[in-house]
């Protein structure tokens, strides 16, 4: 058992366009964060929908590492994952349930970085987030998500 935290949310309103920082989200089954690219349908990659596309997570610990181990600097919002964590290995939740808050998850794939990140920030992020870029997850149910909120199976 684990309980890791959500240090900070994270939504766009295009794709490629920049992230901002929220308090607060409200997941939508089937949808996604509300006002994020992919709840709209205009992420990159809303022409591959699923319920991977509706919500990602990536540990604060990632982007520790790459900054301590390979100097590269990421913001949290830099890699274009909605949601950071703190104190949980989200590559140990493919294919399980788990709880952020009242809100219920499940762990579809892994969130392996690409090059449309790499675009974005510097290409050396592709080799350094290569399983450690995040989780990809579906909502199963509705509810707010806060900066702060308990992370749990």
């Amino acid at each position: 058992m684990f309980i890791g935290r959500i240090v900070s949310i994270h939504i766009a309103s295009a794709a490629s366009a920049p992230t901002q920082s929220l308090d607060v989200a409200q997941a939508i089954p089937g949808k996604g964060l509300k006002g994020d690219r992919y709840f709209q349908e205009n992420g990159t990659y809303s022409n591959r929908p699923g319920p991977d596309r509706e919500i990602t997570l990536i540990e604060i610990e990632a982007i520790e590492a790459l900054e301590n181990e390979l100097q590269i600097k990421l913001n949290p919002g830099d890699t274009r994952r909605n949601l950071v964590t703190r104190g949980v290995a989200l590559n140990h939740l493919v294919g399980k349930e788990f709880l952020v808050g009242d809100v219920r998850l499940k762990g579809i794939r892994l969130c392996e970085p690409c090059s449309h990140l790499a675009s974005l920030t510097q290409p050396d992020v592709l080799p350094a987030l290569i399983h450690r870029g995040g989780l990809r997850a579906q909502i199963l149910t509705k509810g707010f998500i806060q900066v702060g909120d308990i992370i749990k199976e």
